[in-house]
């Protein structure tokens, strides 16, 4: 009897020593599917609470949302008499030409992607230049300049002084103008006016302006291409970065107003 009661309790220990090391495990199982679960939602959070510098944000904008065909229609317009910076177009693009899901990641070379995006915003500077070419050698001197004087026209950043500067330019310097023009910012936009005031052969019109169209956006594209490969650094100071980005933005704004305050000031 002793015997049988002795082998009950050393059951009863087995019993409880292997619920033991069950709990245990399961604990142990829990604790580690916690943690591969938590960077996740982490991560899944962050996305959706809109978290990150500005500059993150713009770069994840970018990422999303610039394909080749707004590359060539936003130049387009940079290269048209609508004042539009192509500094914001072809560096930030360049820069997020290698990033996975990207519109602008099409091929397996990030060089190649990078080559597409000066040949789409060279395909879009030389339909901008092109409406300018037509419009003035359609409307004529006249027209082109009480356009440049009206209150459109200066909502456009233009005027009769300008359109003259960008003439003075042409006369000055030839056919030739319409390429080295495109590398001047106070001309690149206008140069195209007085080559169609002057009807300069078509052929040779395109031809200049291709090439430095596409000349220029190389260079507009190696300053992304240069900014992507310290994209570690970037990231790692995106919020010191975004602060003297919103600082120049605010110069920019401030330094615009002040210069139309004056100009109207003068005018009236």
């Amino acid at each position: 009897m002793k015997r049988i009661r002795i082998y009950l309790l050393m059951l009863m220990l087995c019993f409880a020593q292997t619920g033991k090391g069950v709990a245990e495990n399961a604990s142990i199982e829990s604790m580690e599917s916690m943690e591969s679960i938590e960077p996740t939602e982490s991560i899944d959070t962050a996305q959706s609470t809109g978290n990150g510098s500005l500059l993150m944000r713009v770069e994840d904008w970018y990422a999303r949302n610039m394909n080749y065909g707004s590359i060539t229609a936003l130049m387009a317009v940079e290269s048209s008499f609508i004042p539009f910076p192509s500094e914001v177009v072809i560096p930030p693009a360049a820069y997020v030409a290698e990033t996975e899901g990207s519109s602008l990641n099409i091929t397996d070379s990030y060089v190649l992607n990078v080559l597409l995006i000066v040949l789409a915003g060279t395909l879009g500077a030389l339909i901008g230049a092109v409406i300018n070419y037509l419009l003035a050698m359609w409307l004529g001197r006249p027209i082109v300049y009480a356009f440049a004087d009206s209150r459109i026209g200066h909502l456009l950043l233009l005027s009769s002084e300008k359109i003259r500067q960008a003439e003075d330019y042409f006369n000055a310097h030839g056919k030739t103008s319409t390429f080295v023009g495109r590398f001047i910012p106070a001309i690149r936009q206008l140069i195209s006016i007085p080559a169609g005031l002057a009807r300069m052969p078509f052929g040779s019109f395109l031809l200049y302006t291709a090439l430095g169209a596409f000349i220029w956006n190389a260079v507009l594209a190696l300053l992304g291409y240069v900014a992507h490969g310290q994209a570690d650094l970037i990231h790692r100071y995106s919020h010191e970065l975004s602060v003297v980005l919103l600082g120049a933005v605010a110069v920019a704004a401030v330094w615009f107003i002040v210069k139309h305050l004056i100009r109207k000031k003068k005018h009236a």
